[in-house]
């Protein structure tokens, strides 16, 4: 695979195509998660402008398309709702967009320390948890612009105890054109849909309905004028009060970005056969955050529908992004009077079909068949997401889902601490190393560790130990641990000093690499002799043999035993 993400020419029709496709995309979902967002269309519009620019021309991914995304769209709902609340509507307003820039300095952060491959290794039970748990509570948040009314407030849970009343005021004509949006979008024929956006069509539908055949057009509300020229620029502003919330705002508004975005770069090398640059990404996804905070728009990270159709009419280089940042440029300065008349109801549609589509469907219906403990999890993010916080829930969920698979690796990986003290067909000895064994006639212990010794291995090393019965001398061997951790290494110290102390011989087969480097920050090596320490497993059993056959002990004693023939 080629990783790349240059601006070059070689390509210029299928990336201007691209551009051109995925703007006309990205104006009707712009404009939705504005309204949804509670900071108005003109702030979907201009994230959609500033972070697909910056995000594309820094970023690490030739054909990602950047813009406000459903999952950011609903944590920065939250976001803006809570200062609002607590501070006004302008002042709230400048602490939320101040979280999109501290967001974006995370994401800067987590690129520079080169952690962008580590950001998607999450189970995909907690992943399709909360991306599941965020489109149920995006379809939630329009239950009310859907019935024709203003939002009760209380977010998810303010809006769940609000729809009886909700109910009983509908107004059925904003409904009837939510409800036929979603229509448009949902049943629209695949041929057509390859032609021009569905969300395009029903926008387009929707108003010019709201407008000719409804005999109440005026009461229809409606987004209104939106403001043509550049945005202001709008200062970070903090309280000191309030900045704890704000960093964990940032924090989680900053680190689902980052997944958004590197889920949909995967996505887009998968399409492409390239590769994409994680950190980098990273570093451009922040920069977009940045600038489009700093200017009143919306937080973004990489769109999978956007960057699908990007590729799919032609987009592979960074120009695509660019050209279709500047175009959505164009659309607000010299076209944003005709979108005064776009009916709210439409664009709640809109925003509801997104949250449908944003729940994973396919992982629901089938995640009980693949594993009950999976699916567990993932029903416990979903209700965490929706009903206490987001951090909670993939905090909590990684935590579970985690110690299940450390569990699982550890019983595993436990079976390969065994002890034995004559041949035993379960490990796989050479004939030389089975005459050993035999001829030491069961005073030979041959206590034998592969494979990576996590913490969870401790136990199992413990209880081989304390298994040990009568012996005069043990083989420790771990030629096959490549790795051994703390916990583990403890063990076998705690393993190899009480052998010592019962003066039983002791032998040790392969330290070498990380193993040896961690067996030496131990001191263990002060506890076992340079000559008993070897690298081959034949010799070592073959040492202790004659050691326990002539009696003597490593401090010149002599046991009082029978020897064996060798």
């Amino acid at each position: 695979m080629q990783i790349t993400n240059k601006i070059h020419f070689r390509n210029i029709r299928g990336d201007l195509f691209g551009g051109v496709t995925a703007a006309i995309i990205a104006l009707p979902m712009a404009l939705a998660f504005g309204v949804a967002s509670g900071a108005g269309p003109v702030a979907g519009l201009w994230g959609a402008v500033l972070v697909g620019f910056f995000a594309a021309l820094f970023g690490g991914t030739a054909t990602l398309i950047s813009e406000p995304t459903g999952p950011m769209t609903v944590v920065l709902t939250g976001i803006i709702a809570n200062f609002i609340a607590q501070e006004g509507t302008e002042q709230g307003l400048a602490m939320a967009f101040t979280v999109v820039m501290m967001a974006g300095v995370f994401q800067i952060i987590f690129g520079l320390l080169k952690l962008g491959r580590y950001v998607t290794m999450m189970p995909y039970t907690v992943i399709s948890g909360f991306m599941s748990g965020i489109g149920i509570i995006l379809v939630i948040l329009q239950i009310a612009p859907f019935l024709g009314q203003g939002s009760p407030g209380g977010g998810v849970v303010g809006t769940l105890r609000a729809i009886p009343e909700l109910l009983s005021n509908v107004q059925p004509t904003e409904t009837l054109l939510a409800a036929g949006t979603v229509a448009i979008i949902w049943f629209m024929p695949e041929k057509i849909k390859k032609l021009v956006p569905p969300q395009l069509v029903a926008l387009v539908a929707g108003t010019v309905i709201s407008l000719f055949v409804f005999p109440n057009a005026d009461q229809i509300r409606r987004i209104g004028e939106i403001p043509a020229g550049f945005p202001s620029l709008i200062m970070p502003t903090f309280a000191a009060e309030h900045l704890q919330i704000m960093v964990i705002d940032a924090a989680v508004l900053g680190m689902l970005g980052c997944i958004d975005a590197l889920l949909t770069s995967m996505v887009a090398d998968s399409l492409t056969r390239t590769e994409h640059d994680s950190n980098k990404e990273l570093l451009g996804q922040g920069l977009g955050n940045i600038v489009s905070g700093l200017f009143g728009g919306l937080a973004g990270a990489g769109a999978t529908m956007g960057t699908v159709v990007n590729i799919q009419s032609g987009g592979r280089s960074a120009l695509s992004g660019l050209s279709r940042a500047l175009i959505l440029l164009v659309v607000i300065l010299g076209a944003s009077g005709l979108a005064a008349n776009i009916p709210l109801a439409v664009l709640a549609g809109i925003a509801l079909k997104v949250g449908i589509d944003i729940i994973d469907w396919d992982f629901l219906k089938r995640a009980h068949t693949i594993s009950w403990k999976g699916a567990l999890i993932m029903y416990g993010v979903i209700l965490l997401t929706v009903l206490v916080d987001l951090i909670v829930a993939v905090g909590i969920g990684l935590f579970i889902a985690n110690i299940l698979t450390i569990d699982k690796m550890s019983r595993l990986q436990s079976e390969s601490v065994r002890s034995i003290s004559d041949a035993d067909d379960a490990m796989d000895l050479t004939a030389e190393e089975q005459r050993w064994l035999d001829e030491a006639n069961g005073r030979v212990l041959f206590f034998q560790l592969s494979g990576p010794m996590i913490f969870g291995v401790a136990k199992a090393i413990a209880r081989e130990h304390n298994a040990i019965q009568d012996c005069d001398a043990i083989v420790f061997d771990i030629s096959d641990v490549p790795h051994m951790g703390v916990t583990a290494s403890l063990a076998l110290e705690n393993a190899i000093e009480e052998a010592v102390d019962k003066g039983r011989e002791v032998f040790l087969v392969g330290a070498a690499g990380q193993t040896r480097r961690r067996l030496e920050k131990l001191k263990l090596f002060r506890k076992v002799s340079p000559e008993r320490c070897l690298m081959s497993r034949e010799e070592a059993l073959k040492q202790a043999t004659f050691q326990v056959a002539s009696g003597t002990s490593s401090d010149g004693d002599y046991f009082d035993k029978a020897a064996s023939t060798v």
